[in-house]
């Protein structure tokens, strides 16, 4: 019995080196991509126990959970972390940073989220990169949930080392994820006695059994039907045209907060809609409604939809429409709050489902954002 995704040839080191070369397309760079095999949180630890050690001071900004997983790596390299908190209904600003390197000036190593998809707030990357180049620090930049859903630029914005993941907005594997490397990145690895060696963490390997080796053969073998998932997503992201895919998802991020403003009950969680990410929309419930049960209670009438509760602690008071990837249309938006607001509705809350939805329609038709168009 012969099976489509079981029987085929195996992945080529060609192959393989075409789609990092595509990958390197997506996010415009001329530095040294390497796909790694396995989920994201393989280069984000990886990249981060490969540059940081001992002598290194880093700034740690953390804006959701995902900044506080970063502190507690960095610290268990030996570094000295100074971490640099903003609530989590809001970003951190460039001056926050400027501010933090006047305070510190023997930082020399920062680490940020760009969109925090828990919490659903995004960070000025293009700002703050500015302000991390003139300090002269290595720039570490998590796009795992931003990429595809809004502009990536690791080399127009100083980014030293860029990991992204295929499984948010880019609709791919979560299997198999991407770093970008720059050459003095590469340096500090090199120069870094901690960083892993022979160890499914290791950049370096790649480095030099793939890279330096001119990308002919492979270190060990990899996941091919990933690999291959990965190829075709960003090929129909290419199909599609990237502006437009980043388009999506930013009107579905205006629509949908929109559609909760005028449905009532609920409310954005990120204050400011210029920090609200495009990949995901977080919303409060009030003090006396349980986010998870309304979650829960929601996904019954159509499980499908694109919706969870908040992680850990933000479980009873946080919502997340995750419209991202297939789910960036008007109809994953309008279903969740439709559903959202059949269940408040049952509660007795004074919900306006048909306020809403004329709302996410009027939002949508209106131009998706600064930079990207929508036919």
């Amino acid at each position: 019995m012969t099976h489509p995704f079981l029987d085929l040839a195996p992945l080529s080191a060609g192959r393989f080196a075409a789609i990092e070369d595509q990958v390197a397309g997506l996010l415009g760079t001329g530095q040294d991509v390497v796909i790694m095999q396995g989920e994201a949180l393989l280069p984000l630890e990886g990249a981060i126990r490969a540059a940081a050690g001992p002598g290194t001071v880093a700034l740690n900004v953390v804006t959701g959970p995902y900044g506080q997983t970063f502190g507690d790596w960095l610290r268990d390299c030996g570094a000295t972390v100074h971490d640099l908190s903003v609530p989590f209904h809001t970003a951190v600003s460039a001056e926050q940073v400027r501010q933090a390197f006047a305070r510190h000036p023997e930082i020399d190593f920062v680490s940020l989220v760009h969109a925090e998809a828990a919490t659903g707030n995004t960070n000025p990357v293009a700002e703050i990169g500015e302000v991390v180049r003139a300090h002269g620090a290595l720039f570490y930049l998590d796009a795992v949930a931003s990429v595809g859903a809004e502009p990536v630029l690791p080399d127009a914005w100083g980014v030293d080392l860029c990991v992204i993941g295929a499984q948010k907005a880019m609709g791919g594997p979560a299997g198999v994820s991407a770093v970008s490397v720059s050459e003095r990145a590469w340096a500090r690895m090199a120069a870094n006695p901690g960083a892993p060696r022979r160890s499914y963490l290791s950049l370096l390997d790649w480095k030099e059994r793939w890279i330096d080796g001119g990308r002919k053969a492979l270190p060990h073998a990899p996941a091919q039907l990933e690999m291959l998932a990965l190829q075709a997503c960003v090929k129909r992201i290419e199909a599609e045209g990237p502006q437009r895919v980043m388009a999506r998802h930013a009107s579905a991020a205006a629509a949908t907060r929109a559609g909760a403003l005028a449905l009532g009950v609920l409310e954005p969680y990120v204050y400011e809609a210029r920090d609200a990410a495009p990949v995901a929309t977080t919303l409060r419930t009030p003090p006396d409604v349980d986010a998870s049960e309304l979650v829960a209670r929601a996904l019954e009438s159509d499980p499908a939809l694109p919706l969870a509760a908040g992680g850990g602690a933000l479980a009873g008071e946080m919502i997340r429409v995750n419209h991202y990837g297939p789910g960036a249309t008007r109809g994953a938006v309008r279903g969740c709050l439709a559903a959202l607001g059949a269940v408040l509705a049952e509660k007795g809350l004074k919900a306006d489902p048909e306020a809403a939805r004329r709302a996410v329609e009027d939002a949508w038709a209106r131009p998706a954002g600064p930079g990207l168009s929508e036919a």
